[in-house]
């Protein structure tokens, strides 16, 4: 099981994006957080930006939209070249049809689950998906500490995937760090966001390093 990092640039310096970027050139994906201030209480970034990322990111971007309505919009990221984009199954209306679009489009499809959903009602849809997001934080805001009771649900999740046989990646995002990692994959995450613990460190691309290392160290236990 690989271990992937993606970096959240909601801990980076929104003034200057694209040296942003380049500070985790050595990181798997960059994590792109847009949220409308509706499904969450707070306000990022949109479709326009997202698409100059696109383009000046020295890696995939990996889009999480934490919006209503996302049957509407989350296609459009996968058209200006999102590599991933995963929506909320609290806000879509029609999961597998969107999912499906996604991927026809080009994007891999990820489902995002809250800390309290439930992933029980989604196991028969994994052959739909590419990523199950599992928040281990309430979505809106960075810098929350990691909710452990989010742990069965991330192992319940790898088993049903171990048992289906598909290759789906498990992805935890929400106060992800050294101290929280480890135990984040030896529940079974495979795809760790990480914001201040990168963007907040002197050398990101070390603590890039370290996280990958102490994620791996997880996997062997």
């Amino acid at each position: 099981m690989d271990v992937l990092i993606t970096p959240s640039i909601l801990s980076a310096d929104f003034t200057n994006l694209e040296a942003e970027l380049g500070r985790i050139a050595s990181a798997d994906f960059a994590h792109v957080d847009v949220m409308d201030n509706h499904f969450v209480p707070n306000l990022t970034i949109g479709l326009p930006v997202v698409e100059r990322l696109v383009r000046v990111s020295p890696v995939p971007v990996d889009v999480h939209l934490m919006i209503e309505d996302p049957d509407r919009w989350a296609p459009g990221f996968a058209e200006v070249g999102a590599a991933s984009v995963t929506f909320h199954a609290e806000a879509a209306q029609a999961p597998v049809r969107l999912a499906r679009e996604l991927r026809r489009l080009g994007a891999r499809a990820g489902l995002a689950l809250r800390p309290a959903t439930p992933v029980e009602p989604f196991l028969d849809l994994l052959g739909e998906i590419d990523m199950l997001l599992v928040m281990t934080v309430e979505p809106g805001f960075g810098g929350q500490p990691f909710i452990d009771g989010t742990l069965p649900k991330i192992r319940r999740a790898r088993q049903a995937i171990g048992e289906s046989g598909l290759d789906v990646w498990v992805q935890v995002d929400g106060g992800v760090s050294v101290t929280t990692i480890e135990r984040a994959a030896e529940a079974g995450a495979n795809v760790f966001v990480a914001g201040s613990a990168v963007y907040g460190a002197d050398d990101a691309a070390a603590a890039i390093s370290e996280l990958r290392r102490l994620a791996a160290l997880g996997h062997r236990h």
